[in-house]
């Protein structure tokens, strides 16, 4: 029995869900994209899984879309014939948090699947690269809008027009990855952050969620005015003042937990 090209690990509420074509740097040919966005698919639907941990198999996070098969010198599987593949528009829309797991090589779309991720922790081997002008093809997952955003435009243009490559270490100083550790620390790291994030209430977490990524997308006048209109609907249709006064004394009691 080969093993599946897309690997689901369900623990809890936590899905770790990992890119397994390790011999060719999880490339991203047309079989991986349409199980990524069939996995992704269900569990946006699944109602037990709440945090998603996303990786790859072996060195790479991804090198990218699959270069021998956009070349023609390998054929794309026919299971993945006539699928939905933007894997890039499943990702934007995915509704409940995905803590990016960069554990090695993440180049052109495997850059853009990282950004995609709504946090990154990072293996200090991790890399990053922006190759789509070295191989002709437009980025089409969101690196070009989303990578000046987050790193400033002077380093992005420097990284696309390059195609150079940035270090884990580098990327952390420039606040595109929240944190780098050891790579066998990198699936521990990332599943305490999921335990952490559970705490939250769901509802609310995802809300808060989508807020900041409709925000980042918005003018700030534009976010506020959603914010606040999202404030109101949600204290009306969820919220009554005695929760919030017992999840308040709760946040209170764990952080003097934590702080002992």
């Amino acid at each position: 029995m080969t093993d599946p090209i897309v690997r689901v690990d369900k623990d809890g509420a936590v899905a770790l869900v990992t890119m397994n074509r390790p011999e060719a740097l999880n490339a991203l040919n047309r079989a991986l994209r349409a199980a990524l966005v069939t996995t992704f698919t269900a569990l946006a639907e699944d109602d037990e899984t709440e945090v998603v941990i996303f990786t790859g198999a072996g060195r790479a996070f991804t090198a990218g879309l699959d270069l021998k098969e956009l070349g023609g010198e390998t054929q794309a599987s026919a299971e993945a014939d006539g699928a939905e593949i933007d894997i890039g528009a499943v990702l934007h829309r995915f509704p409940k948090p995905i803590i990016g797991a960069i554990n090695g090589f993440a180049i052109t779309g495997g850059f853009e699947l990282a950004l995609l991720c709504d946090i990154l922790l990072c293996a200090e081997e991790a890399a990053f690269a922006d190759t789509h002008a070295r191989v002709g093809v437009v980025p089409g997952w969101g690196l070009s809008q989303r990578l000046p955003r987050l790193i400033g435009l002077p380093r992005a243009k420097e990284l696309s027009l390059t195609g150079n490559f940035l270090s884990a270490q580098q990327a952390y100083a420039w606040g595109m990855v929240n944190r780098v550790v050891p790579k066998d620390a990198l699936l521990p790291a990332a599943r305490a952050l999921a335990k952490d994030i559970l705490t939250t209430e769901p509802v609310t977490r995802n809300a808060v969620l989508a807020l900041m990524d409709a925000g980042w997308e918005d003018t700030l006048e534009g976010g506020l005015a959603r914010e606040k209109s999202w404030s109101q609907a949600h204290m009306a249709e969820r919220v009554q003042p005695e929760a919030v006064a017992e999840r308040r004394r709760g946040i209170m009691d764990r952080g003097r937990g934590q702080s002992s």
